[in-house]
């Protein structure tokens, strides 16, 4: 099942040009040295953070910039649009009544970008 994620996992993003911070706000009153996370901390801008440069065709502004420089793909600044959940967290662990997320999750970017979990911030609370 993987490991529990904290406040300041690196992230990735299968379109994005840099790794990013997970950042998880204290209200779910479950620490570690950070916070502990959970499916729901899905926020762009609040918990999910830029990728650097975008470059996906999906992502309107990068679609804008390729047919601008005619045809060649140009990568634009990361905004992050999450419109659901982490999937899939671990239904053994809950923390505030959600499901904790753990380093398997997954979560899908509205532009096709998947981003996932490179290194949860902590290697010592398994939820196997």
């Amino acid at each position: 099942m993987g490991n529990l994620v904290c406040g300041g996992a690196m992230c990735s993003c299968s379109f994005g040009m840099a790794p990013s911070v997970l950042m998880v706000t204290p209200e779910n009153r479950t620490l570690t040295t950070q916070p502990v996370a959970t499916v729901m901390d899905n926020v762009p801008m609040k918990n999910i953070m830029p990728f650097g440069m975008c470059s996906s065709m999906a992502n309107p502004m990068v679609a804008s910039a390729t047919a601008a420089a005619l045809g060649v793909l140009t990568p634009m600044p990361c905004i992050p649009v999450i419109p659901a959940p982490w999937m899939p967290g671990t239904v053994k662990v809950l923390i505030a009544g959600k499901p904790a997320l753990t380093s398997v999750s997954k979560v899908m970017c509205a532009y096709a970008g998947v981003i996932q979990i490179s290194n949860p911030g902590t290697m010592t609370i398994s939820t196997t």
